[in-house]
């Protein structure tokens, strides 16, 4: 698990960096390039970037932010004194 990411939810995103066969294949460009942004994010302001449509969630899911990665799947996570916790890939509409 990289230094900034502190825990990961999904098993397949866990298992990202070993082996890409748990997710779909269509989307593994695209998480690839969330999680290498979670990895090195000083602030969210790293982590945002064009398309990526980054946005504070609310209701049960209040204190994560979510950034797309196709369709409805979103990666989720928290970011608190400069980590990420709880990364999960998910559908949650």
């Amino acid at each position: 698990m990289c230094v900034k990411v502190k825990s990961i939810q999904h098993k397949g995103l866990r298992q990202f960096y070993e082996d890409t066969s748990k997710l779909p294949a269509a989307h593994i460009i695209r998480i690839r390039n969330i999680l290498t942004r979670l990895e090195f994010a000083q602030s969210l302001d790293d982590i945002g970037t064009p398309g990526s449509r980054l946005h504070p969630l609310s209701g049960n899911l209040k204190g994560f932010y979510a950034g797309n990665v196709s369709g409805n799947w979103r990666i989720i996570f928290r970011f608190e004194d400069g980590h990420v916790y709880d990364v999960n890939y998910l559908d949650y509409h």
